[in-house]
């Protein structure tokens, strides 16, 4: 369960960070708790949407992914986080992504500070 929490606490610190940095990327909220609770469920939604939806499509893709020596996966995080947009978007939550390229570099992004935080957290907790 701590893992769990420290998984969806590190997502939605990614989440963050790519929607400060990416202009793509809107978050909205009337405050700052309000924007806290929507990362959070973005967080959840995305952490789901890794768990299920990607590890399919990396087996279905993957004649593609040795062919690109690996770098479709960056197109797959993309669009992993373009549907969690499309998602919140269905379930009302105020988080989107404004077409491919903002999610390339959303996704981009979030890996990077996924790792960033994979070295610093003791646990190891993987961020998707």
């Amino acid at each position: 369960m701590k893992n769990l929490i420290i998984r969806l606490l590190a997502n939605a610190v990614a989440l963050a960070v790519a929607s400060w940095l990416v202009a793509g990327i809107t978050l909205q909220g009337a405050t700052t708790g309000k924007r806290v609770l929507t990362l959070l469920i973005v967080a959840a939604i995305f952490g789901i949407v890794n768990a299920i939806v990607k590890p399919v499509v990396k087996v279905l893709s993957f004649p593609l992914l040795i062919l690109t020596l690996g770098l479709l996966t960056f197109v797959i995080n993309a669009l992993m986080l373009w549907l969690t947009s499309w998602i919140t978007g269905k379930l009302d939550v105020q988080f989107h992504v404004n077409g491919f390229w903002s999610a390339l570099f959303g996704a981009l992004i979030i890996t990077v500070v996924g790792m960033i935080i994979n070295v610093v957290l003791p646990d190891k907790a993987e961020v998707h």
